[in-house]
């Protein structure tokens, strides 16, 4: 067994971590903002790299929010109307949990690798 492998296991479950809790921060931003009038979803890509996952930019979900027909709203544009958040409840409540089990499931091999790591220091060290 090399060290370097148990390293780049360590590295990527930590790189794997941090992009779930980066996705899971959006989703959280995302649906704590669905009633905010005009409020553009968030969305995040990730990509391979050396050391494990890296995140690309986040940027704005340019789909149109739902119109709204209200005169009174302090938003409302000449016509009356009020464009609503593009957030999707389900969609952000599914995208939290899926990045959840992710983040767990990358803490398990993250724990499992360093258990290893340190079995194998312990039999280096006598």
């Amino acid at each position: 067994m090399q060290i370097d492998s148990l390293l780049g296991s360590l590295n990527a479950a930590a790189s794997g971590m941090e992009a779930q809790s980066l996705r899971l921060r959006l989703a959280t931003e995302n649906l704590s903002n669905a009633d905010t009038p005009g409020y553009q979803r968030k969305l995040i890509t990730f990509r391979v790299g050396e050391a494990g996952v890296e995140p690309g930019r986040v940027s704005l979900d340019r789909t149109e929010g739902t119109l709204l027909f209200d005169p009174a709203h302090p938003l409302a544009d000449a016509d009356g109307t009020v464009e609503l958040s593009n957030v999707n409840m389900l969609i952000e409540m599914a995208d939290a949990r899926e990045a959840g089990r992710s983040y767990d499931a990358n803490l398990q091999v993250f724990t499992q690798a360093r258990r290893l790591y340190d079995g194998l220091l312990s039999v280096l060290k006598r």
